[in-house]
């Protein structure tokens, strides 16, 4: 009878071990989820605010680039795809968009003097380049919050209850393959000069 009992509370105190250990592991899961939800919602209240300023400066660049109607074209592009995207991969592939769409509009405006000096312009141009600071700043803690979370779930044992879960690894925010090109330096009234 005693060893009976024995086994029994052996058995019963392993089930209740192995319970607080499952229970613990979800529960870092369900943290470490909740991170990159947190981190996400933080680089889009700053991607709100930097689309709000695209419009304004689409508006002020409209009187001086008559000619450059597809460069002012694609900064709308992309916000409206930004906009419409359904989930965090579309939301992040049009991010990517605006950040090439505004490169490319800052280069061009390079070469309209009076827009260069608009103080609206200069102004928003400011504005922007902080927000794509912080936004840096943010991506940096998104890719931070995801990188512990694919980890976490791709080792044994924690795989085995996020397999049981459906908790699947999470894409890092990546720079689009054309940003890593080396990007020509122009001087004036000199030749080009590879980056």
């Amino acid at each position: 009878m005693n060893s009976t009992l024995v086994i029994g509370s052996l058995l019963m105190i392993g089930v209740i071990v192995l319970v607080a250990y499952v229970a613990g592991v979800y529960n870092m899961l369900v943290r470490l989820f909740n991170n990159i939800n947190k981190a996400w919602s933080n680089i889009d209240v700053i991607l709100k605010q930097r689309h709000d300023e695209l419009p304004k400066l689409v508006d002020v660049c409209n009187s001086y680039m008559l000619h450059e109607r597809e460069t002012l074209e694609s900064v709308t592009k992309a916000r409206n795809a930004y906009s419409t995207g359904l989930n965090i991969d579309d939301k992040a592939q049009a991010e990517n968009q605006i950040v090439g769409a505004l490169g490319k509009l800052f280069a061009v405006a390079e070469q309209y003097p009076d827009l260069k000096a608009n103080q609206e312009f200069l102004a928003l141009q400011q504005r922007i380049s902080a927000l794509e600071s912080t936004i840096a700043d943010r991506r940096e803690f998104y890719n931070d919050s995801v990188n512990l979370y694919n980890i976490a779930i791709q080792q044994i044992p924690t795989l085995w209850v996020a397999q049981e879960v459906g908790y699947t690894a999470r894409p890092l925010l990546t720079v689009v393959p054309s940003d890593r090109k080396d990007k020509p330096l122009v001087f004036a009234n000199r030749r080009q000069v590879a980056a």
